[in-house]
C-alpha cells in the first residue's frame, strides 16, 4: 500500500489580486494563481517588473497595500492565511515566515543601528537571553560574510554598501529559521562570488529547518542552478511551469523565450582607444571612515574603505569598477562627486580639484556630474511626482518650461506623460530606474556614475535599460562611470574596467583583457563565479555555462599574485602589457617584478 502523501507546507489556490480603483473598479495584478510548496522544496517565480511577483509574495504574510485586495486561498502549516485573526497572521510572521524584501534600503529603519534592528526580531522569542540574541547575530552575519559583524552591531543602515544592506536583510529575515523563506531578489545587489555564497547558505538553512523556499529574481543563472521548479509569470498570468532546467533549456512560451533572448551575452572585443582627453583624474585616492561604537558602545578604529587608488577616465569614454561589495566601488565614486571627504590623494575634474571646491564653485561642479543611485526607490521623493522630481533640478527657466524639459526627458527614457503624473511607489522597479536616469541627465552633464542601474531589473527590462544608456551617450557625448558587480552587464557596455577588492585596485585593463586575459586570481574568482545561459545553437535552447579564458593563460608568480595577502598589504601596480595593469603586494619589489619581466607602473590606471 502506497504511504499518504504529506500535506504542502504551503497551498495556493485561485489567487487573484487586484487594486481598487479611484472609481470603485478594480484592476487585477495577479489572476488564478496555483502552486505547492513542500518542506526543504526551492520554486522560483521569474517575469519581468510589473508581473505581479512581488504583490503574489507579499500576499503571503498579508503584507499587501490597503487599495489591493486578495481572493482565493493561501494555506500555509494549516493556516488560511487570508481569512485568519491579525494577531495569529502577526505571530507568523518572523516565526514561520522570513521576507527578504527587494530594496534593503527601505526594509531597514534608517534611524535604528543594525544590532538593534535584528535583536528586535529576536526578542519575539522570548527563551533567548540578550546575550544569546547578540551571539546568534554576530554569527548570522559572520555566516554572510559581513565584515567585523560586531562593529557593525552599532551602525547605521546608511553606512553600508548596497551589497552590505542586501546581507543584513537575509539575516534578518534567516535568523529564526523559518519554516517558509520568502525571497525576493535576495541576490540583487550581490556579486557573483558572494551570491553563490548566499544562496548555499540558503540550501543549507533551508535543509537543516526543513524550509521551503520562493525564490523571486530575474537571474535566471541562479535560477538555474538552484530551483527545483519554475514559474514563469507574465502581466498576472501564469503562462508556464515545470522543472528549472527544462524551462530554462528549452523554453515553450513565447515570453519565456523573450526573457531568455534578452539575457546579455558577455562577448567583450576590443573597442577603438578614442584619445579623447581626460576628464576625471584619481590620483592615489584615499578615504577613511571615524571609528564608531558597537552595540555595547565599546570604541572601534577608523576603517578605511579606498585605499591609494589611481584612475583616468577620458571624455566620451565608459569605464566600470567591478568587485565585491564592501570593496569601496560605490565610496569611490562619492568621492568623485565630492560627496565622500577625501583622507588623501586628488581627485580633479576637468583640472578642478573636487576635495576643495566649496559653495558656488562646488554647486557648479556638480551640475556637470550626476549620479543614478543604486536604490532608485530611496532616491526619490515619496511625496513628489515623477515629473516634479525630475525637473526639480533645473534653474533658471520658468516653471512651465521646466516642466516641459523635464517631460521631454522622461518620454526619452520611455515614461509616459500619464505616467509622469505618478508617485514612485506607483511606478514598478524598471519604471522607477528610468525616472532616476531622466533625472541626472536632465541636467545635460558631462559626467554621469550610475550605480548598479541595472542589478534589480530583469532581463528583458536591463537590455533596454543598457541600450538607453547607450544611446544616450551617443547622442549627448557624456562620460560613463559603469559600478556593477554583474561582469555579463559589464561586458556588454564598457571599453575599461577597474576591478576593486577591499578598498585596493587589483587590476585595470581593456573590457578584452579583462575577460579574456584575467591575471589577477580575484579576477579569474570573479569570473569563474559568473555562470550565465548561452544559446546552444538549436531554436529556443539554451545551456548553463560558466566563465573560461579565450586564450592560454601564463603561470603567475606566486608572491606577487598572492590572493591570501592581508587586506592591509599596500599594493602598486605592474603593467603586464599596454593597458593592462596588475596589483602586486608590497613583499612584491621591483626587482621581482622585473625579473618576471613586468614593467613597474606609476602613470594612472
Amino acid at each position: 500500500m502506497t504511504a499518504p502523501r504529506p500535506s504542502p507546507l504551503l497551498a495556493i489556490d485561485g489567487l487573484s489580486i487586484a487594486f481598487r480603483g479611484e472609481r470603485g473598479d478594480g484592476r487585477e495584478i495577479v489572476r488564478d494563481f496555483r502552486v505547492q510548496l513542500s518542506a526543504g522544496e526551492i520554486v522560483a517565480l521569474i517575469g519581468e517588473s510589473g508581473s505581479g511577483k512581488t504583490m503574489l509574495a507579499r500576499s503571503i504574510p498579508r503584507l499587501l497595500p490597503a487599495a489591493a485586495s486578495a481572493a482565493g486561498s493561501i494555506t500555509l502549516r494549516g493556516v488560511d492565511m487570508l481569512a485568519a485573526p491579525e494577531k495569529t497572521v502577526r505571530a507568523m510572521r518572523g516565526r514561520d515566515i522570513g521576507f527578504v524584501f527587494q530594496e534593503p534600503l527601505v526594509a531597514l529603519n534608517p534611524a535604528m543601528r543594525i544590532g538593534e534592528q535584528l535583536d528586535e526580531t529576536l526578542r519575539l522569542d522570548r527563551r533567548l537571553t540578550a546575550a544569546a540574541r547578540q551571539e546568534r547575530i554576530v554569527g548570522m552575519l559572520e555566516r554572510l560574510r559581513v565584515p567585523r559583524p560586531r562593529t557593525c552591531l552599532g551602525q547605521f543602515p546608511h553606512e553600508f554598501s548596497g551589497g552590505m544592506r542586501q546581507r543584513i536583510v537575509i539575516a534578518n529575515a534567516m535568523i529564526r529559521h523559518p519554516a517558509l523563506l520568502i525571497a525576493d531578489e535576495p541576490s540583487t545587489a550581490l556579486d557573483a562570488l558572494l551570491q553563490g555564497e548566499v544562496l548555499r547558505l540558503m540550501l543549507e538553512l533551508a535543509r537543516e529547518s526543513g524550509s521551503a523556499v520562493l525564490l523571486i529574481t530575474h537571474d535566471l543563472s541562479v535560477v538555474a542552478e538552484v530551483a527545483e521548479r519554475l514559474l514563469v509569470m507574465e502581466k498576472g498570468d501564469t503562462v508556464e511551469r515545470g522543472a528549472a532546467r527544462e524551462v530554462l533549456q528549452s523554453p515553450r512560451h513565447p515570453y519565456t523565450q523573450k526573457l531568455l533572448a534578452a539575457l546579455p551575452r558577455p562577448a567583450p572585443a576590443e573597442r577603438p582607444d578614442r584619445r579623447q582627453a581626460v576628464l576625471v583624474s584619481v590620483d592615489d585616492a584615499c578615504v577613511t571612515f571615524a571609528g564608531r561604537d558597537d552595540f555595547r558602545r565599546a570604541p572601534h578604529p577608523a576603517f578605511d574603505a579606498v585605499k591609494g587608488v589611481s584612475l583616468e577616465i577620458r571624455r566620451g569614454e565608459t569605464v566600470a569598477i567591478v568587485g565585491e561589495s564592501g570593496s569601496g566601488k560605490t565610496t569611490l565614486a562619492r568621492a568623485m562627486m565630492a560627496l565622500a571627504p577625501l583622507s588623501g590623494g586628488r581627485i580633479a575634474f576637468a583640472g578642478a580639484d573636487v576635495a576643495r571646491a566649496r559653495g558656488a564653485t562646488l554647486a557648479a561642479l556638480r551640475r556637470r556630474m550626476q549620479f543614478i543611485f543604486q536604490d532608485p526607490f530611496s532616491s526619490l521623493d515619496p511625496r513628489m511626482r515623477v515629473v516634479d522630481a525630475v525637473a526639480e533640478g533645473l534653474h533658471g527657466p520658468g516653471s512651465r518650461e521646466r516642466k516641459k524639459r523635464a517631460l521631454a526627458m522622461l518620454a526619452r527614457v520611455g515614461i509616459d506623460t500619464a505616467q509622469a503624473q505618478r508617485f514612485p511607489h506607483e511606478l514598478s522597479g524598471g519604471q522607477r530606474q528610468r525616472v532616476c536616469i531622466a533625472r541626472a541627465l536632465v541636467l545635460e552633464p558631462e559626467f554621469v556614475v550610475a550605480d548598479e542601474p541595472v542589478s534589480a531589473l530583469d532581463p528583458s527590462v536591463q537590455a533596454q535599460v543598457l541600450k538607453l544608456l547607450r544611446d544616450l551617450q551617443r547622442d549627448r557625448g557624456f562620460t560613463l562611470l559603469f559600478i556593477s558587480h554583474d561582469l555579463a552587464v559589464v561586458g556588454e557596455i564598457a571599453e575599461r574596467i577597474l576591478v576593486m577588492r577591499a578598498g585596493h585596485p587589483l587590476e585595470s585593463g581593456s573590457t578584452a583583457q579583462i575577460f579574456n586575459r584575467p591575471l589577477h586570481p580575484y579576477t579569474r574568482e570573479l569570473l569563474q563565479a559568473s555562470a550565465y545561459l548561452h544559446a546552444d545553437g538549436g531554436e529556443h535552447r539554451y545551456v548553463l555555462r560558466h566563465w573560461r579564458p579565450a586564450e592560454t593563460l601564463p603561470v603567475l608568480p606566486a608572491e606577487p599574485f598572492s590572493a591570501d595577502a592581508d587586506e592591509s598589504t599596500p599594493r602598486h601596480l605592474v603593467e603586464v602589457e599596454p593597458g593592462h595593469l596588475v596589483a602586486v603586494g608590497a613583499l612584491a619589489n621591483a626587482a621581482t617584478s622585473r625579473r618576471n619581466g613586468f614593467r613597474e607602473q606609476t602613470q594612472h590606471a
